[in-house]
């Protein structure tokens, strides 16, 4: 039904506009009790076997939105709704930013992907942590907050500017995301070399826990594909030195060569990050390497090309204690949760796993000592 509706409404509007027009009803449906509650029942059943406790915290289940989709936090429970079990809001700037000039979001249909260049359009980390403050939770989920650099300060200046993001918004935040791996803010994947990411994450660190004193805000990093192994496994070592809680892997990617891009030329030449289906491989491998430098030390969460639960399960076999998925939401539709949950609890079952927890990582172990 929903591929139906795609092709006839969605697939012929501005990618954009579309997801304006499906946030919207999203976010109008969560506003209406009996219907919220109805969507709900039907989108985001409970599976008790796939309960998760992760980075401190116990959620219903391992599978996410991720960062990208709700930039301002205006929809948490309209997504926990739609059965997503933590939503990670953002990217969230310091400064209140318009992103990019438009056209800057792109269907990739035949490859089932998206390419963007949004540049962080949010409504800055004040306007955000407001709403947050503000905000009466309908649906408990776990709320992940995504940080960034604003685009008009200089690198060196990079660490002020996620720290005031990080002392406005860690106080509302679940968990923390330092978001050094977009491509579309200029210099931002510099900040991914170790000798620029340590000041970083330990100023970071140092801002959430001198601003919440009552508990420990989870931190984690997001990386990019694109790195180098050798870059990756410095990425690893340095979470563990630091005691960061978790590494994201990964965000969008810049490569196009070797994919086996179907779409029009024209659409995979556009400028920006590549994310969905192409990105698979690749998200998997880096997931597969961190596990297996950081083992069971750090939370890993694998994102990237996760369009079933058979990816997430593979996610999950290869080291990933939580998986987010966003792209395929935009092919797959509301049932994209649901179906993710009970194919997840069916492999879990099916598995020689008594836990979900003890199939984190299983396949990667296996091969380390094959």
């Amino acid at each position: 039904m929903y591929k139906f509706f795609f092709n006839l409404v969605f697939k012929r509007m501005d990618p954009e506009e579309a997801h304006h027009l499906a946030f919207r009803w999203i976010r109008l449906a969560a506003r209406v009790p009996v219907l919220r509650t109805f969507v709900a029942a039907a989108l985001a059943p409970r599976y008790e076997e796939l309960r998760t406790e992760a980075l401190g915290l116990r959620m219903h289940g391992p599978f996410g939105l991720a960062a990208g989709f709700d930039k301002n936090a205006v929809a948490i429970d309209g997504m926990s709704m739609l059965g997503f079990d933590l939503v990670e809001i953002g990217t969230v700037t310091a400064q209140p930013q318009p992103g990019n000039p438009r056209k800057r979001l792109f269907r990739l249909v035949p490859d089932r992907a998206l390419i963007n260049r949004m540049g962080f359009n949010n409504e800055g980390s004040a306007a955000v942590a407001a709403r947050l403050a503000a905000r009466r939770e309908v649906f408990r989920t776990v709320v992940g907050v995504n940080i960034g650099k604003t685009k008009v300060v200089p690198e060196e200046e990079a660490v002020g500017d996620y720290v005031t993001s990080t002392e406005r918004l860690a106080a509302h935040a679940d968990y923390l995301v330092v978001n050094v791996s977009s491509p579309n803010t200029p210099g931002l994947r510099n900040l991914q070399a170790t000798e620029a990411l340590r000041p970083l994450l330990s100023a970071v660190r140092e801002a959430a826990d001198r601003t919440v004193t009552g508990r420990r805000v989870p931190l984690l990093v997001k990386i990019a594909p694109d790195l180098a192994d050798e870059d990756v496994d410095a990425v690893a070592d340095l979470a563990v030195e630091l005691g960061l809680d978790g590494i994201i892997a990964t965000n969008t990617t810049i490569a196009r060569d070797g994919l086996g891009l179907k779409s029009d030329p024209a659409l995979v030449k556009e400028t920006g990050g590549l994310s969905g289906a192409p990105v698979k491989e690749r998200s998997l491998a880096v997931l597969r390497r961190l596990y297996a430098r950081v083992g069971d030390r750090i939370t890993l969460v694998g994102v990237g090309g996760i369009e079933n639960a058979e990816d997430a399960w593979q996610r999950i076999l290869a080291g990933a204690t939580l998986v987010q998925g966003y792209s395929a939401f935009v092919y797959e539709g509301p049932f994209y949760a649901r179906a993710v949950h009970k194919g997840l609890a069916a492999r879990l079952a099916a598995s020689p796993y008594a836990t979900l927890a003890e199939a984190v990582g299983a396949e990667t172990r296996k091969a380390a000592t094959a």
